[in-house]
């Protein structure tokens, strides 16, 4: 994995906290608007330093959550109002602009 910079590590951190409730990014989203070259990088910050993030606003392009945390997942995403439908997020009607986020 390339080196991740601090820089790069409080971008990520200020896009995923920008995500509101009700509302859903993706890994690939993230990283590519902070300049990552890899999705996974977003999921090595959120573990290593995202203790106090909204992790469960950020999920795979697919909609579904990983299994390790799939039902933590949904259930706090359900309870802030995200469409779900067969364990899955319904990302055209959830996903956030994080470009206009980060403007506001």
């Amino acid at each position: 994995m390339p080196k991740i910079t601090d820089e790069q590590v409080e971008l990520v951190r200020a896009l995923i906290r920008s995500v509101p409730p009700g509302r859903v990014t993706t890994y690939g989203d993230v990283a590519d608007a902070a300049g990552l070259t890899n999705p996974r990088q977003v999921g090595w910050i959120l573990r290593t330093d995202g203790a106090d993030l909204p992790w469960q606003r950020v999920v795979p392009a697919s909609g579904r959550p990983s299994v390790a945390n799939a039902g933590r997942q949904l259930e706090l995403l359900r309870a802030e109002g995200v469409p779900i439908v067969d364990g899955r997020v319904r990302l055209r009607s959830c996903r956030a602009d994080l470009d206009a986020l980060m403007d506001e």
